[in-house]
């Protein structure tokens, strides 16, 4: 292998990894030296979330359960004021990307730090990227006041998460890894992570839709999110998680379905150029005689994952908007490309068409 310059820079944080390690948050808030945790959920999880109080005890101060997808700025001012009220001196996450990045949205305005719990297989908790969206538009940015301090991998606290919910967060990890690989910031440790954990995901949901309680596919499938996790945190993403913010942000789909779907379509665009990853991808999903692209859009009908945006209710005449919204703020990728290119991708990922 050639190696080339590049910069590898480490960030402090602690991981506990293993079954029933959620027994082990107590100690955790206290090494952080913090004493009045509040506790963040989606509506869906106060049940976890209570969970959590009951453990903490006297360590929680409340418990806020309005954590939505995409973080709307309305939803984040609200966090933020409750912990100032409360007096948290640290925030704990418990669920996937939408509560995690609520608590990122609180520690950039207090710096409090967070401790993730995740219990999808989202990758924020790995990152210092936070997202807010604001009159349809999702704003991301890049702090390190964000990055969770401690995160515990409990796949104990997996086996509730619905399968077709699982196989979805599955790919929108593996998204992570994959577009890794060319990254304009790359480096081979990088890339050692993101085909292990590509390996990791697909091997472990494989598993998972035979057996949806099996602790150790369940274990596999965290494993493999923390490593795509670290890869979103340390390098750049390209054309792909561009195009799911806006049609995250602007229309209000689901995230991770989004992901699932148009991943296959972009990487099939970006391989022509960058053949390379074609290779490691296709290792990492042991199958042969296939570009990247088809690879995982075959993943994807293998794990009864959706592969059509007009599924989401994303429409043809949605196509126009969108393309024109991605491409109005330049950004780097591996290959060029004009709104033409981005409406060939939509149009595929809208009619479901497996990459050629």
């Amino acid at each position: 292998m050639e190696l080339n310059h590049f910069t590898y820079q480490t960030h402090p944080q602690r991981v506990i990894f293993g079954s029933g390690s959620i027994q082990q948050l107590a100690a955790e808030i206290d090494t952080l030296g913090c004493s009045k945790a509040l506790i963040l959920c989606t509506p869906e999880q106060v049940d976890q979330a209570q969970m959590v109080s009951t453990l903490l005890a006297g360590k929680a101060v409340g418990i806020f359960d309005k954590a939505v997808m995409h973080v709307p700025v309305e939803t984040a001012h609200e966090a933020q004021n409750i912990a100032k009220q409360l007096g948290a001196d640290c925030a704990v996450a418990i669920g996937g990307g939408s509560t995690i990045g609520l608590g990122k949205a609180i520690a950039l305005e207090f710096d409090l730090p967070i401790i993730a719990i995740p219990t999808t297989y989202a990758g924020s908790e790995m990152t210092p990227v936070y997202g807010l969206t604001e009159n349809n538009l999702k704003r991301t940015g890049k702090d390190y006041r964000v990055l969770p301090k401690t995160v515990i991998y409990d796949p104990d606290l997996t086996l509730s998460l619905p399968l077709n919910i699982s196989v979805t967060s599955g790919i929108n990890a593996i998204a992570h890894a994959a577009e890794g690989l060319y990254a304009q910031d790359g480096n081979p440790i990088m890339n050692l992570l993101a085909e292990e954990g590509i390996r990791a995901l697909a091997k472990g949901l494989k598993k998972l839709v035979e057996n949806d309680q099996d602790i150790q596919a369940r274990s596999e499938c965290l494993y493999g999110a923390w490593l795509c996790g670290t890869v979103l945190g340390n390098v750049g993403m390209a054309l792909h998680h561009k195009l799911c913010h806006t049609l995250g942000g602007t229309f209000n789909l689901p995230h991770a379905p989004t992901h699932t779907i148009i991943l296959p379509h972009v990487i099939a665009f970006n391989e022509q150029v960058r053949p390379d990853i074609t290779h490691i991808i296709t290792r990492a999903l042991a199958v042969e005689g296939v570009t990247a692209g088809q690879a995982l859009f075959d993943l994807n009908r293998s794990l009864n994952a959706p592969t059509q945006l007009q599924d989401l209710n994303f429409n043809e005449y949605d196509i126009e908007k969108a393309s024109k919204t991605a491409i109005s703020n330049p950004y780097w990728n591996p290959r060029n490309f004009n709104q033409d290119d981005i409406k060939y991708i939509l149009k595929n990922a809208l009619n479901g068409l497996r990459p050629i």
